[in-house]
């Protein structure tokens, strides 16, 4: 398996994948998520791959892209609440379901946790959906604990 800084040629591939991932939040939380995958959602990739402060990791077993992930290096100053902010976001991570449970998301954060070692950033965040529980007992496993959390009540 080799993880690598995603390509131009990845992004329809990507996309696959990120189509999966929705998929996957549409059966969890119907009422937040929209069914389908529409043009505006497939064509973020192309802007995220252009953008410095985003970036694009791949995990390719026999030239077949099989997992992704989208990084966001989050810069914020200083302010009079909290100290300055210097931290690499896992916006989206995705692994195709035929490749699944076979250590290729675990290869991946290690490769994450390298390049923001290798870029001088010293904590990684990731934000999930409580209902996907077999991505947080992943993350879990992968040493991520859970520091903040979000609540919602239906009235």
């Amino acid at each position: 398996m080799n993880v690598r800084l995603a390509e131009n040629r990845d992004l329809s591939r990507i996309n696959e994948l990120r189509k999966q991932v929705n998929d996957i939040h549409v059966a969890g939380k119907p009422e937040v998520f929209k069914p389908g995958f529409s043009k505006e959602l497939q064509e973020y990739i192309y802007t995220v791959q252009k953008d410095p402060d985003l970036s694009i990791v791949v995990a390719e077993q026999e030239g077949e892209v099989c997992a992704f992930a989208v990084l966001r290096h989050i810069k914020r100053p200083e302010n009079p609440m909290k100290y300055k902010q210097d931290y690499l976001e896992i916006d989206e991570f995705g692994v195709d379901e035929a490749y699944r449970r076979k250590g290729i998301a675990t290869e991946m954060i290690a490769f994450i946790r390298d390049y923001a070692k290798k870029n001088d950033i010293h904590r990684i965040e990731l934000n999930m959906w409580e209902f996907n529980e077999t991505a947080l007992a992943f993350y879990e496993s992968a040493g991520f604990t859970t520091f903040r959390r979000y609540m919602e009540l239906f009235i």
